[in-house]
């Protein structure tokens, strides 16, 4: 019975073709809307996601803002790391200048810090290698600099031992890092390059070397118990002084964004909701209409002995299949649309289809065919046969 209601509904759409798709254009926008929407933040979420995981989730921030006149030195990191808890303690200098080969030139986001960073931080090496502990101790001037670097101004990968001047100081390349796409790299679109705590120190004219922030690594996977460790080994060093120092996990970031994602997404999903209610409302008129218009054919049906239950099965089976070739082509339609955006924006973004934002999407319609079309169907179940014969309408 079900299969024959269900040509029947195909029958009677295709029977007036232009008003059944303006019926649909309702739950196209509707679902277009909905899922071009969600799609979009949470693409875009994923994306920010990804870059904020790029710069280490298993890693804790340290900044020192008041060390009451005992400042902390590189020598003390060694100490920090020996804890069962810590992997491994690097401080990080950062300075904003200028790299330069030649006549070629750039800006530059310098990173002064310890051979530890890169443990921590997860590079990886094209050539030579990274910062080693006599490069810190001699205030030697060596820089390891991103892949880019090496493109941009010497035309090719090929500069271990050659000069870079950085903020007119030269420096002696010894390594390559392969290039990441991290947030660091979308915020600040300059070069980057690695020195030793001690050059970055001069190159910024400090007058002291004192360590004014860390980055820290966990030796498992446990970062709740690392920054305790953390946070109680300072405490003791800043004679209890909860002011003296701050610290921030970046695993905090990145549960913070999917948090966001999520809100936005469920926020915009809500309004975008409502476009499908509005097709439904459309819908429900439609199928009323419809009702009436076919008001002898339901008495023909009723007289031959269709019951009450098969009449409103037909309507609320052809009210749920103009719903669902709504969504399908809304559906198409957005995943055309999301393509095109995924062009548009090139390799800085790309915007998916999602297979849980579909499947709302037809639960949302489905709920919608059924809920809208209930009260028509019920009208057309509720006729008497020898007034619908008679109806002339």
């Amino acid at each position: 019975m079900v299969w024959q209601c269900i040509k029947m509904a195909w029958k009677a759409i295709a029977a007036n073709r232009m008003r059944s798709f303006l019926t649909m254009l309702g739950i196209i926008v509707g679902v277009l809307a909905l899922v071009v929407l969600v799609s979009l933040v949470t693409s875009a979420g994923d994306a920010v996601t990804e870059q904020v995981e790029g710069l280490g989730t298993d890693l804790i921030r340290v900044s020192i803002h008041d060390d009451g006149g005992r400042p902390l030195r590189v020598s003390e990191m060694t100490g920090f790391a020996e804890h069962e808890a810590i992997g491994a303690v690097a401080p990080l200098n950062q300075v904003a200048g200028r790299a330069r080969n030649g006549h070629e030139s750039g800006r530059a986001a310098i990173q002064g810090t310890t051979p530890s960073y890169y443990e921590i931080s997860g590079l990886t090496l094209l050539a030579g290698r990274f910062l080693r502990t006599t490069d810190v101790d001699n205030n030697t001037p060596v820089a390891v600099i991103a892949q880019r670097v090496a493109e941009d101004l010497y035309g090719t990968t090929d500069v271990l031992g050659t000069t870079i001047a950085l903020d007119g100081r030269p420096f002696r390349i010894v390594g390559i890092i392969e290039d990441q796409e991290t947030l660091t790299s979308l915020l600040f679109p300059g070069y980057t390059i690695y020195i030793p705590y001690t050059a970055a120190i001069r190159l910024s004219d400090a007058l002291t070397s004192t360590v004014t922030t860390m980055l820290v690594s966990a030796s498992g996977t446990d970062m709740n118990l690392a920054e305790a460790a953390m946070d109680d080994m300072l405490m003791e060093r800043f004679r209890r002084n909860e002011d003296a120092f701050s610290m921030f996990n970046q695993a905090l970031m990145a549960e913070a964004m999917e948090e966001i994602t999520g809100m936005l997404a469920t926020l915009l999903g809500g309004v975008a909701a409502i476009s499908l209610l509005v097709g439904g409302i459309g819908i429900m008129n439609i199928m009323l209409v419809s009702v009436m218009e076919r008001t002898k054919e339901i008495g023909v049906r009723k007289a031959i002995g269709a019951g009450r239950w098969s009449i409103m099965l037909q309507f609320l089976i052809e009210a749920l299949v103009i719903c669902l070739i709504g969504c399908i082509l809304g559906v198409i339609a957005s995943w055309g649309i999301l393509q095109i955006a995924s062009i548009l924006v090139g390799d800085m973004m790309n915007f998916y289809l999602s297979p849980g934002t579909v499947t709302l999407a037809v639960i949302f319609s489905v709920i919608i065919g059924l809920g809208f079309g209930l009260y028509p169907a019920n009208q057309a179940a509720k006729k008497r046969p020898i007034e619908a014969l008679r109806y002339e309408g």
